[in-house]
């Protein structure tokens, strides 16, 4: 066994991950080591880390983990990062795969030759507040007041496999999703926390948005989310549905279907090899 633990760091968008692959690692994840792998000065410093490929459900998956070492369900960046890393690795040799979850299976397909451009299946979203969730009666949390640090504002609620909530500002900056970010993952009308997308409408084809994101923080992109701002905006009525959603990162694209399924399509990088000492996850 190495003294080393190697990993390969990407980024989606300047939303950066770590891939730690357990068939060329044996490593003892723990929530605690990833928090500090994740922190930037003392440790790597990611957005984030996905363990993979691993089994689930019988087929090829990926566990996806937030920089606080808390476990997510799903990640529309972390997603299209890690099929890169599998058609980097020659894990697939196709241009169609799909890639399982905790929130299930995602279909992914490769854009073009170099494997940095993919086009992603997120399914569709619920505005349902059970399955969101949102306490309170069963309803679809739209367009409804809610207040956040004693203030109060118009929000969208809705899941795409992880909870977001959705403001309409005038203005977005990265400060306000700072400020509002923390009352917002954190509120008691969330009991599973919660990710906010403050959001602007640019025309009906284009929104900018900053984003908070549950577990890691300010981030400068986020797949998720972006799906979230577009199918959000589409059923207030306030755009097409192809959808460009702008943010500090870069710009991913959303197109809508009729039946409500939402295809993210979005640019990833690859960064580096990383080492890290062994006696970091001991």
């Amino acid at each position: 066994m190495n003294d080393c633990i190697t990993m390969m760091k990407y980024e989606g968008l300047g939303n950066d991950y770590l891939v730690l692959d357990p068939n060329k690692n044996r490593v003892q994840l723990q929530g605690k080591r990833i928090a500090l792998m994740c922190q930037r000065g003392i440790g790597l410093g990611a957005d984030g880390v996905l363990y993979g490929p691993v089994e689930i459900n019988g087929k090829m998956g990926v566990h996806i983990y937030n920089s606080d070492g808390s476990e997510s369900a799903i990640s529309g960046n972390g997603v299209r990062i890690f099929a890169k890393y599998l058609m980097d690795q020659e894990y697939v040799k196709e241009q169609k795969f799909s890639i399982e979850t905790l929130s299930g299976s995602i279909e992914v397909e490769c854009l073009n030759s170099r494997a940095t451009q993919f086009r992603v299946n997120m399914g569709k979203a619920s505005f349902i507040s059970k399955e969101i969730p949102v306490t309170g009666e069963i309803r679809e949390v739209i367009n409804e007041p809610f207040s956040f640090h004693e203030k109060e504002y118009k929000a969208t609620c809705l899941t795409v496999g992880n909870p977001h909530c959705i403001i309409f500002m005038d203005k977005v900056t990265a400060d306000l999703a700072r400020e509002l970010g923390p009352y917002v993952e954190n509120a008691e009308q969330f009991p599973e926390r919660m990710n906010l997308q403050i959001c602007r409408k640019i025309d009906t084809g284009n929104l900018d948005i900053e984003i908070w994101e549950r577990g890691s923080g300010y981030t400068k992109a986020s797949g998720t989310g972006s799906c979230a701002a577009a199918i959000a905006a589409y059923r207030l009525g306030l755009v097409e549905n192809r959808v460009n959603v702008n943010q500090p990162g870069g710009m991913i694209q959303i197109d809508i279907l009729e039946d409500g399924t939402i295809y993210m399509t979005g640019s990833v990088g690859y960064i580096a090899d990383v080492s890290i000492a062994e006696s970091f996850f001991s």
